[in-house]
């Protein structure tokens, strides 16, 4: 049985502080490096990490297995890039020789995000986190601090909006009671800490970028996502008139705003599946069932809530029964309509998706209704 002792590092401080090209494997290798990146940084923990990963190697090679440790690393000035670099060093590893297991030696929350990808490759028995004791004075408190305040990511996730909330919290107290103040500084901290911790900053950092890709890409889904904001926006405004007029009761109220706005949320989310499967047809590489069901499935579902906030305003108004093909029709049996016509309507989804694409009937159900169990023939025909 070998076991592969991996050593990740996945910011590359090992291989640009020692000034070495990873992958390094090899007990010689791996010791040597040691040395280096000691010479050139003693207070990186990578040595720590390094000396974690010949002492695994050392204690399984003492119990009869066979043990090669080894050193993978990122580089790239972006987390994908560094990512894709460490796969590239990690396949360099396995492809010269062959393992049974591995054990993964990190040093930070951000080595262990590259778990998923060795256990992708590997299986992986174990995962070692090295963690440096340190003393517990008041000069390695400040030594601590200072490398904090040094780590700029560190200082705008932690301390601006900290800073921030200090700021506003005087003016708080000055308007408003010690209550709101405090309670709008700690809404601020946890707004601010869910904005980074979600990784909302990543998503807003990227819209810029991919909305001018499918500007110059000549997406149509751009046109019909602004068209349906506007719907949407339409239809809240609408829906806010309705629930605002004529005061009655809070759930009353909710139902009239549905009633109003659901016909033009519906439009939107209609403009914006229509946009999407223009493009789909337009790369000409087939329509997926899932596009295909989106149109028919938001068509039904507004036509079901608009159903049930409808009975709800009868009931509540005693409003006049719904003429349809010359009879009267009780709020319920208007109810019972609108139900049928969103099952017919999401049935008639499920049998247009079937017929454009090459699935069966039974295997677009599976693909809406039961991912996994859809998704386990293809795997098994892949394999």
């Amino acid at each position: 049985m070998t076991t592969l002792v991996l050593c990740v590092d996945r910011s590359n401080d090992i291989g640009r502080k020692a000034g070495v090209d990873t992958p390094v494997w090899g007990w010689e290798a791996v010791r040597s490096l040691v040395t280096d990146l000691g010479l050139a940084d003693p207070e990186d923990v990578g040595v720590n990490s390094l000396l974690e990963s010949l002492r695994v190697a050392r204690d399984l090679s003492d119990e009869g297995e066979e043990a090669v440790v080894a050193v993978v690393s990122g580089a790239g000035d972006s987390a994908v890039r560094a990512d894709r670099a460490l796969a590239r060093q990690l396949d360099d590893v396995l492809a010269g020789r062959e393992f049974d297991s591995a054990v993964v030696v990190i040093d930070s929350a951000g080595d262990e995000r590259a778990v998923p990808m060795v256990e992708s490759r590997l299986p992986v028995d174990a995962v070692d986190r090295v963690v440096v004791r340190q003393a517990r004075d008041l000069e390695s408190t400040y030594y601590l601090l200072k490398q904090f305040m040094a780590d700029e990511d560190l200082r705008e996730t932690v301390l601006v909006p900290i800073g921030i909330g200090l700021l506003i919290l005087p003016a708080l107290l000055v308007y408003f009671s010690p209550v709101v103040a405090v309670a709008g500084v700690t809404t601020l901290l946890g707004a601010a800490l869910l904005y980074y911790g979600l990784g909302v900053d990543e998503v807003v950092e990227s819209t810029p970028e991919r909305a001018r890709e499918a500007l110059y890409s000549g997406q149509v889904s751009v046109v019909t996502y602004v068209a349906a904001l506007g719907l949407s926006v339409v239809g809240v405004f609408l829906g806010g008139l309705a629930a605002s007029a004529e005061g009655s009761g809070e759930f009353v109220a909710a139902m009239r705003f549905a009633y109003a706005a659901v016909p033009w949320l519906a439009l939107a989310a209609l403009t914006a599946s229509f946009g999407r499967l223009l493009d789909e047809l337009i790369r000409d590489e087939g329509v997926r069932t899932s596009y295909l069901n989106l149109p028919f499935g938001v068509l039904a579902v507004g036509l079901l809530l608009r159903g049930f906030a409808g009975y709800f305003l009868e009931r509540e108004a005693g409003r006049e029964p719904l003429v349809l093909l010359g009879d009267a029709l009780t709020p319920t049996e208007r109810l019972a309509v609108f139900i049928v016509g969103g099952i017919a309507l999401a049935l008639v989804g499920v049998r247009v998706a079937a017929s454009v694409s090459d699935e069966t009937l039974d295997e677009v159900i599976d693909e809406s209704g039961r991912p996994g169990e859809a998704n386990r023939p293809r795997e098994r025909d892949r394999r």
